[in-house]
């Protein structure tokens, strides 16, 4: 099994459940309500670390009482975080989540010690990054931050694996030294500043191509993904499942794709994965409390099928 670094966010996600989102000065009132931990990065490596890969996660906590909360959560759960970094003059960070009644979320993040997680601190672990089969990173900290790692991560020749989440312009010197990108369609048209509805899925991943990314993931959401890199394009559908809250989503299939892909399994195996643990994912409430393991997943994909187009160049 390769050795996965995930470095990224760690929140303390504050969920509410209503019938709908509120309108500009508008007071409604929530269903239910829960706290539980979250972050992409830490959403990303809870979901590898379940799903069975070997994972260190590096992040960047307050001193306050929800960054100890979340150090005794992850040390619980048996992840790795002995390397992130502690801070004491800001907070944690935070998200507070409203979830409607079809299962679609808003979120407002507070990044807090999540902004602490510098260039410099990088320095530091180099070596633990050097150390690495696979980077996985996301954008919820410093541009700076995850633009360095992704160099260091080239200097010693480890994998990355990318999640420009949340959406935002990256240059194409970065770019150049991400291996897999995996993007939504809003991230992926910022990326590569064409519209989809304009000239479609593939036009747009081959712009993202174009600019040096060695291999594209384009999620769909309800109509699957798309994946190309330049000898081999495929198509997935989705899973059929019951949305309940479709927090961390995303995240899922990230971690779950890492973890396939430390295994050694093909692209078409660790799509069908990943777009299985994502499923899985959306049919419960809160971020890290809906992500499965690894023998729930596998039990999922011995009842369901998903269609598949695969094309070799």
């Amino acid at each position: 099994m390769k050795k996965i670094v995930i470095l990224g966010s760690s929140n303390t996600d504050l969920i509410t459940k209503v019938k709908k989102f509120p309108a500009p000065g508008e007071t409604i009132v929530g269903k239910e309500y829960m706290e539980a931990m979250g972050g992409k990065g830490a959403n990303q490596a809870m979901a590898a670390h379940r799903l069975g890969a070997n994972v260190q996660f590096i992040t960047c906590m307050g001193g306050d009482e929800n960054g100890k909360n979340a150090l005794a959560y992850y040390k619980k759960e048996g992840l790795d975080v002995s390397s992130s970094l502690i801070v004491n003059e800001v907070a944690s960070g935070t998200a507070i989540i409203m979830v409607d009644e079809h299962g679609e979320n808003s979120i407002i993040i507070t990044p807090g010690a999540n902004n602490k997680l510098d260039p410099t601190y990088l320095l530091s672990i180099e070596n633990i990054i050097k150390e690495a089969d696979i980077l996985v990173l996301q954008m919820e900290t410093p541009y700076e931050t995850v633009k360095k790692a992704c160099a260091l991560a080239k200097k010693n020749q480890t994998q990355v694996i990318l999640n420009v989440a949340p959406a935002m312009p990256i240059d194409n010197a970065f770019l150049n030294n991400v291996d897999i990108l995996v993007v939504n369609e809003t991230e992926a048209e910022t990326l590569s500043g064409g519209k989809i509805e304009n000239i479609g899925e593939e036009a747009v991943v081959n712009i993202l191509l174009d600019k040096g990314v060695k291999a594209v993931v384009l999620t769909l959401g309800k109509n699957g993904c798309f994946y190309k890199n330049r000898e081999e394009r495929m198509s997935l559908g989705a899973f059929e499942v019951d949305a309940v809250d479709t927090t961390a989503a995303g995240d899922t299939f990230c971690g779950a794709l890492a973890a396939e892909i430390a295994r050694g399994n093909s692209w078409e195996n660790s799509l069908i994965f990943a777009s299985a643990a994502s499923a899985i994912c959306i049919t419960k409430m809160g971020a890290q409390p809906s992500i499965p393991k690894e023998d729930e997943v596998r039990a999922f994909l011995s009842k369901n099928k998903l269609s598949i187009q695969n094309e070799i160049k």
